[in-house]
């Protein structure tokens, strides 16, 4: 594990695995720098063709906090990876990592190739002032020592998981490690409440893009999805066929080497 530092000072962990051209791995909610479609799996997969950086963002994992969370701390640190980098790095986002790296290259990062995966976009005003209520309840929830709460909130009310549903996943093992997480679901929930801006943003983003979501994901997501491709400049839109937001690495894979190795 290596560290860097970020410009307000917060160490930033990271690993690096492979050789060839630079490539950082963004996660969204749930995620660290071992998450399978964003961390060390994918990277293990991508590494004969590229130097590939997976890291822990901001509260999670070995990486520090610095109250109060902002979008822009977190462009600061992939700044200080693409630094760490050589200066200058492909990027993939996976889910609300995806928004944070299109904010990345939208504000002038050294972002050369861009790659998203299903960005959770909101262009509905009313659902994004919704989403900021709800990041709240989480900070809230998550302050108070309910963490089970607060995960439960993401997955019911963001998520639209049933509640039947999210009470067998309470039972699994897998639980207890989104509670540890908890504190940061209000972080991808405020990045995700941004969309009605962002389709102007975007627009500045000049990085070479590939926008891809899965053929089995909902509708209304892929169609959302579309219209972010069509906003930005210099990007391709691709359908994954069979695919959901729980997308299998191996697929990203194989899109990834095929876009970035172009």
């Amino acid at each position: 594990m290596n560290t860097v530092k970020s410009a307000d000072g917060t160490s930033i962990a990271f690993e690096t695995t492979g050789k060839g051209p630079p490539l950082i791995l963004v996660g969204g909610a749930f995620c660290d720098r071992t998450a399978p479609a964003s961390g060390t799996p994918l990277a293990a997969l991508l590494a004969q063709r590229f130097t590939v950086f997976s890291y822990d963002r901001r509260g999670r994992g070995d990486s520090e906090d610095t109250p109060p969370h902002a979008l822009e701390r977190e462009v600061e640190d992939l700044a200080a990876l693409i630094t760490a980098a050589g200066g200058s790095a492909a990027v993939f986002g996976n889910s609300s990592g995806g928004l944070l790296a299109l904010d990345a290259a939208a504000r002038g990062l050294s972002i050369p190739k861009l790659v998203v995966y299903e960005p959770p976009v909101i262009l509905d005003e009313g659902r994004a002032r919704a989403f900021e209520d709800l990041a709240k309840q989480l900070d809230d929830a998550a302050a108070g020592n309910r963490r089970s709460e607060a995960v439960e909130l993401y997955f019911t009310k963001v998520m639209q998981m049933p509640a039947s549903a999210v009470a067998q996943m309470r039972k699994a093992p897998m639980w207890a490690g989104l509670e540890h997480l908890a504190h940061t679901l209000s972080y991808d929930l405020l990045i995700t409440a941004r969309g009605p801006l962002r389709l102007e943003q975007v627009s500045a983003v000049r990085a070479a893009t590939l926008v891809m979501e899965g053929g089995a994901s909902p509708g209304w997501m892929r169609e959302a999805i579309q219209t972010l491709a069509r906003a930005i400049p210099n990007a391709r839109h691709r359908t994954l066929e069979g695919q959901t937001h729980a997308v299998d690495p191996k697929a990203l894979a194989q899109a990834l080497e095929a876009f970035l190795g172009g």
